[in-house]
């Protein structure tokens, strides 16, 4: 079953579960994924699926940060609830250590060193975990390793 479907069948359950919440945040993800099917002409595979969900996942994880330094705690509890059912959707997520060790064997293979080869490893790391890690955890374990 393709991500889309499950998507579709998610909805149809939160309908009849009249579960509002999850029904607003499954619409607006398949929105978001509509649009960008409008825009390219074409419907999305599963890989381009999950793009659309990490971008949404990400725009709401910087959005909670902000909500929390402002003390906004309701606004805050509403973004980590869409954020852990556009969770559900994403592939099983990287362990630190599976990180760390992806992270490592990536550094050998572009043979970087320094501070500097850090673009140069986060080109060739990034397609490797690409929806199973946070860009930022992925990031602080290139810049400890290349110091």
């Amino acid at each position: 079953m393709s991500l889309s479907d499950r998507l579709n069948d998610d909805m149809k359950l939160a309908m009849k579960s009249q579960d509002k919440f999850k029904l607003s945040v499954i619409r607006m993800v398949r929105s978001a994924i509509k649009n960008i099917e409008i825009d390219t002409r074409k419907t999305l595979d599963d890989q381009e699926v999950l793009d659309v969900l990490n971008r949404e996942i990400k725009q709401r994880k910087d959005s909670l940060q902000e909500f929390e330094k402002a003390g906004r705690d309701d606004l805050a509890e509403s973004l980590k609830a869409e954020v852990a059912i556009l969770m559900d959707y994403m592939p099983q997520q990287l362990s630190d250590e599976e990180v760390k060790a992806i992270v490592q064997q990536t550094i050998q293979e572009v043979g970087a060193s320094s501070k500097a080869d850090m673009g140069k490893v986060m080109g060739a790391l990034m397609p490797k975990v690409k929806g199973r890690a946070d860009g930022k955890v992925v990031n602080n374990f290139v810049q400890q390793l290349l110091s």
